[in-house]
């Protein structure tokens, strides 16, 4: 997969979710009412992976890192406040494993409300469903 579909993939995943913006170039920082749940960081620091970089719940981090650290890493700067990095520049890629992130990092930051419309649809269609969240807005 190339780096502008692995891009647009991340940038699908998050665009639906209530009042998100996206900023940013080469590293996209993903956005809801000014706090920031996902990043998209390609080379960071001269590292040489893409990944996508979420919160977690507090103990998830060392669970992922310790169950596969060749896709899981912790991300400088940002795991003391619970991120937690998946790469996506890897042969295999699970998308579905990706959306979860994201929607529960969107849910650890965004305002309780958006929160559990997100975490309503989310259990609704087992996945993140951008139909029911139109219905609730």
């Amino acid at each position: 997969m190339c780096e502008t579909e692995r891009h647009q993939r991340l940038v699908d995943a998050c665009a639906g979710l209530p009042e998100v913006v996206a900023e940013g170039g080469r590293h996209i920082r993903f956005v809801v009412r000014g706090k920031t749940f996902v990043y998209y960081l390609d080379d960071h620091h001269g590292d040489g992976r893409i990944a996508v970089c979420c919160k977690v719940p507090p103990g998830d981090q060392e669970t992922l890192v310790a169950m596969d650290p060749e896709r899981y890493y912790l991300p400088a700067y940002l795991a003391r406040y619970g991120w937690i990095s998946l790469r996506v520049d890897l042969p295999a890629v699970d998308w579905d494993e990706v959306s979860e992130l994201v929607v529960d990092s969107y849910r650890l930051v965004a305002p309780k409300r958006l929160a559990a419309v997100a975490a309503e649809a989310h259990l609704a269609w087992g996945r993140y469903s951008p139909k029911l969240l139109e219905e609730v807005f």
